[in-house]
């Protein structure tokens, strides 16, 4: 790795190890010295810029989960341009609300979720993020649904026309990573499912996914068998029909140890227009920032991991609708 730390002994190594530091370690300051000074960083619910806009951020998440762990499950990574390197690291987070903040009074609760973040490297440093949290999977996990807590955040953000802007891609901010992945077969042949997927060709699930498989999936939600997937991919490809599905962002990877994987970032753009996981059409515009990991066995995609945010989601359309 050009320029990195060598205590560092690889590329996981580096992004597993500085989470750590960061976050459990309390090395918030670090972020000074790992996350570049004017790196955007993108998630469903906004879009934060300059790295003393993350150190505030953890620390208000910090102050109300102080007991946060981050346990890595995976890091898909690829070579990016100019020297760097691009990670999919996959997170399941555990959590107690301890301390009032962005999510209400404490409610003592125990959560765990699960987190997947796009992060570009260059030199030691983070300079370009995406990022996704299972808010859905959070906000159930205390005693709300996604429709309800995004209209509850509305209000306490001000109102539609003051609450924080949700992301959208004509708002995004431009970084410095400029890659699309790498040309392993795995990302592409996991490409060409969810191609397919979208495409509405839902025969694609037994033909290509394991009967075994299991599907992780928004709102903490575990699926098996191909039922489950085609439950899953169904309601959200249903609530947005005319969507345009878009691949970002593409890695695959053959590992000592590991089973072959891959990991694609991609988005739905369009219209709330059809009956599915969302519920009764609104017709608004929403965009989907989405993420997927998975891993393949000899019978087929075997461990499906799929994160988008459902609170940002009906956030979108309640702005929207008005209905707050």
């Amino acid at each position: 790795m050009k320029d990195f730390d060598p205590k560092w002994k690889d590329f996981p190594g580096y992004i597993i190890g500085i989470t750590k530091e960061i976050w459990e370690d309390r090395g918030i300051a670090t972020l000074d010295h790992y996350y570049g000074e004017n790196m955007p960083v993108r998630s469903p619910a906004s879009i934060v810029v300059g790295n003393r806009n993350v150190v505030a951020a953890t620390m208000a998440t910090l102050a109300e989960f102080p007991d946060r762990t981050l346990l890595a499950e995976d890091v898909i990574w690829c070579e990016g341009n100019d020297d760097g390197l691009l990670s999919s690291h996959r997170l399941r987070s555990t959590a107690t609300h301890a301390r009032p903040g962005v999510y209400g009074q404490p409610t003592g609760k125990r959560l765990i979720y699960r987190i997947i973040a796009d992060c570009f490297a260059q030199a030691n440093r983070i300079t370009d993020e995406w990022l996704i949290r299972d808010q859905g999977a959070i906000v159930r996990q205390l005693g709300w649904q996604p429709k309800d807590f995004a209209r509850d955040l509305i209000a306490r953000e001000g109102g539609p026309e003051n609450c924080v802007q949700p992301y959208l891609p004509e708002n995004d901010v431009a970084g410095p990573y400029t890659g699309t992945g790498n040309d392993n077969e795995w990302g592409a042949r996991y490409a060409d499912i969810l191609s397919r997927i979208m495409r509405a060709d839902f025969t694609v699930i037994p033909a290509e996914y394991d009967r075994a498989v299991i599907g992780e999936y928004p709102g903490g939600a575990t699926m098996h068998s191909h039922g489950g997937v085609d439950e899953f991919w169904l309601g959200l490809r249903a609530s947005f029909p005319h969507a345009d599905f878009t691949i970002h962002h593409t890695i695959g990877r053959d590992d000592p140890l590991m089973p072959p994987r891959a990991a694609i970032r991609w988005s739905l753009d369009g219209t709330h227009d059809g009956w599915g996981a969302f519920g009764v059409p609104t017709g608004k515009r929403v965009h989907i920032m989405g993420m997927a990991h998975a891993e393949f066995g000899p019978w087929g995609l075997r461990r499906e991991y799929v994160l988008y945010d459902e609170v940002a989601i009906w956030k979108q359309i309640l702005m929207q609708t008005g209905e707050v």
